[in-house]
């Protein structure tokens, strides 16, 4: 057999939408995949997608033809819905927000926005993409807009800009913040760039720094900028934003040509505070 025509395991899990590389290794080590029957947990195998039978959690991934083009969509998120799949207290999720077309799909997102928060969410049927954006390695800025009531000066711009030491004991990167707008004595907008991704990072900032969020905004994710989007709406990324994207990360401009790639059926209902890999979700703001 021809070992081009070969998938590594993790790839094919994540051309296929189902989760990233780095997810995909855990569901390996986990005992969760099958290969024609017989559980792989040793990484760095490789399938031949037009002759393997390949299963995640005993459900059958069913091999297909050429696979379809990557997909990325901006969406800007309502507050009120939860960036997950499916949410066992029934509340209304991200892909709710999605039209039919895009929610036959398998896209995931890329990191979390919480219950109240909104703005810019990118979701992606490319694993190895969001995989990228999710790793520290690369450093991808985000840029929110904050309103917020409490007392800001300069000292309070200070201490987000030397890097502050959470309550939980965490310490942060410096964060860049300026005032852009003051609503009232007390109340005040900021934008705000963060380069690491802390769970609830400025939520918790703005905690010990006695300030109260009272709507928080992601406007910016790396080269891609939430613009004029109307709430709840999403689109595809433009083939110039896409590839300044991909370059952020290191990728090529554009993605290499679809391959033979597994279409999974709907995946089991997962909490809404899990990966598809049964950790811990991606940083929330």
């Amino acid at each position: 057999m021809d070992d081009k025509a070969l998938l590594r395991l993790n790839k094919a899990l994540a051309d296929a939408g189902v989760c990233s590389r780095r997810q995909a290794d855990a569901l390996i080590t986990a005992g969760r995949v099958t290969v024609d029957g017989a559980v792989v947990t040793e990484l760095g195998n490789k399938i031949d997608p037009a002759r393997n039978r390949l299963a995640v959690d005993g459900r059958p991934v069913r091999l297909s033809g050429a696979a379809d083009a990557p997909l990325t969509l901006l969406l800007n998120k309502r507050p009120g819905c939860v960036t997950t799949a499916n949410d066992p207290e029934g509340r209304p999720t991200v892909f709710d927000e999605l039209p039919a077309a895009y929610r036959a799909r398998r896209l995931f997102p890329v990191g979390r926005l919480d219950y109240f928060s909104e703005g810019l969410l990118l979701l992606t049927t490319d694993g190895e993409l969001a995989n990228r954006l999710a790793h520290p390695r690369w450093h991808v800025d985000k840029r929110y807009l904050v309103t917020v009531r409490g007392t800001v000066n300069g000292q309070t711009l200070d201490t987000m800009a030397k890097g502050m030491t959470l309550a939980e004991g965490e310490q942060l990167a410096p964060v860049r913040a300026r005032i852009t707008a003051r609503l009232a004595a007390d109340r005040f907008v900021l934008e705000m760039e963060l380069s690491q991704g802390v769970n609830r990072q400025i939520r918790r900032m703005c905690r010990d720094l006695d300030l109260t969020v009272l709507k928080l905004c992601r406007i910016a994710q790396g080269p891609v900028s939430l613009g004029g989007l109307p709430a709840g709406k999403c689109r595809e990324l433009a083939a110039s934003e896409l590839a300044a994207l991909r370059r952020s990360v290191g990728l090529p401009s554009s993605a290499a040509p679809a391959k033979p790639s597994v279409k999974a059926p709907g995946k089991a209902p997962r909490k809404a505070s899990e990966s598809p890999s049964g950790k811990a979700p991606g940083r929330r703001r």
